[in-house]
């Protein structure tokens, strides 16, 4: 990594060598040749007994659980789609429905190599020399280096995950019972090991509710689901109260169909889709379809052949405070429309082991305080006297109005100042300039709205 760092011509931008990116917002292309990272895609080790596993940094996550699973164990979040990488969700943030109980990906992280802007490779820690890069690294979206083994925590598994889906009318009612749940861990009598949910509408919304068990039979049901053939998982809320999944098949219950954006290529079809093969199924292979048209602007033809105005995609994962999230989701409905919305309730860990009770400056939220993900991702028609990006700069401010905070893994329209406001720019400058004196690499602000 030191070498292909060094090879890197001064004034060239330093980059990740990596053909696939789970980003959505756009990037310039560059001849540099980029920091080869091919060989960084390994499991170290897992260590059964202190429940702990060293990771290369370009580590997918759909290896890691493939490691973790032969040992009954699972990282403490799983982000959804199998081919983010470790090293990615915690430079770029990750969610998943552990969140509730784990926070995210990096509060489970106990130690990291990191190949710093400076070409220095250091071991930081929750503490010690290195404790600001640690605790800055997470959103810092490889602006203060890039991370080239991490040692994470794991928490056991149960054989199955029995969900229940509980159906709401109101979307203050279902605030209230995540508020509830993310403090009790339970629900109407029955643990909560899992928890996300789905607004279809601000009159139909579901949460669903998981919990390890050994046995099929403790779920009330005779064999697991298998969302992977024709069946399509987020149908299936709506459709019965209660399910079983395998681990496997829980943890990976969002990748068959990208959620249900893969309706929009065709594959929820019943005729396509059994025509389309099931290894082609899955969230980077949409991805590419994504990339194509982002770079052929295809449906834009299309649109514009048949009258039809532009549209602007909108692919965002905003945190809101849960007393506010039924207002900005009935706000959203009626200005954005787009549905479903997918949500997941999060806290950030309690200050319990190695890694929890931290402040993390470059996406600093509130101890104690609850908060749901709310994630919408599609295309909506650019109005009449309108511009391509209005949209999401009108979801900017509301998630500003209702006191919320807004991944920065898609398109971002923040002014500079307005935006190191938000994202820890003191603190974030102050470690630039430790670990990377010279500025080789792209700055935060430049890569999350430059689009450099």
């Amino acid at each position: 990594m030191q070498a292909s760092y060094r090879a890197i011509a001064p004034g060239d931008p330093v980059r990740l060598a990596k053909k696939t990116s789970n980003l959505f917002r756009p990037r310039s292309s560059s001849s540099s040749p980029g920091l080869a990272v091919s060989q960084l895609d390994g499991v170290i080790s897992v260590d059964p007994t202190t429940r702990t596993a060293d990771v290369q940094g370009m580590c997918t996550y759909e290896s890691l659980v493939g490691a973790t699973l032969e040992h009954d164990l699972m990282p403490l979040v799983v982000p959804q789609l199998k081919t983010i990488t470790l090293g990615g969700a915690v430079t770029g943030l990750g969610i998943e429905s552990t969140s509730f109980r784990h926070g995210l990906p990096h509060e489970s992280v106990l130690e990291m190599d990191i190949l710093t802007g400076d070409g220095d490779i250091v071991t930081a820690r929750p503490d010690g020399e290195h404790a600001d890069l640690f605790h800055a690294f997470p959103n810092s979206y490889g602006s203060l280096g890039y991370a080239l083994r991490l040692r994470i925590e794991l928490q056991p598994v149960g054989v199955y995950v029995a969900l229940r889906h509980v159906r709401f009318g109101d979307l203050d009612e279902l605030a209230r019972a995540v508020d509830a749940i993310c403090r009790d861990h339970a629900y109407d009598g029955e643990s909560v090991d899992f928890l996300d949910g789905v607004m279809f509408s601000p009159r139909e919304s579901y949460l669903t509710l998981g919990r390890f068990v050994d046995e099929v039979t403790e779920s009330g049901l005779s064999a697991p689901s298998d969302y992977t053939g024709q069946q399509i998982y987020y149908r299936s809320i709506r459709e019965r109260n209660r399910d079983v999944l395998t681990v496997h098949g829980y943890i990976w219950r969002w990748d068959t169909d990208w959620f249900w954006c893969s309706q929009a290529f065709g594959a929820q079809h019943p005729t396509l889709r059994r025509l389309w093969p099931t290894r082609y199924r899955r969230s980077d292979v949409y991805h590419c379809i994504v990339g194509f048209e982002s770079r052929y602007a295809v449906l834009a033809r299309i649109d514009r052949l048949r009258g039809r105005p532009g549209r602007e995609r909108v692919v965002q994962d905003v945190e809101i405070p849960v007393e506010r999230i039924a207002d900005f989701l009935r706000w959203f409905d009626g200005r954005v429309g787009m549905r479903p919305v997918w949500l997941c309730p999060l806290m950030l860990r309690e200050a319990t082991g190695p890694g929890s009770g931290l402040q993390w400056p470059l996406y600093p939220l509130d101890p104690g305080q609850v908060y749901v993900n709310a994630g919408f991702w599609g295309m909506v028609p650019i109005q009449p006297g309108r511009s391509d990006g209005d949209v999401n700069t009108m979801v900017e401010r509301s998630v500003a109005d209702h006191r919320g905070h807004k991944s920065l893994y898609s398109d971002a329209y923040y002014e500079e100042d307005r935006f190191y406001a938000i994202y820890g720019g003191e603190t974030y400058r102050a470690v630039k300039k430790r670990y990377d004196s010279a500025g080789r690499l792209l700055g935060l602000y430049e890569k999350a709205v430059g689009g450099r």
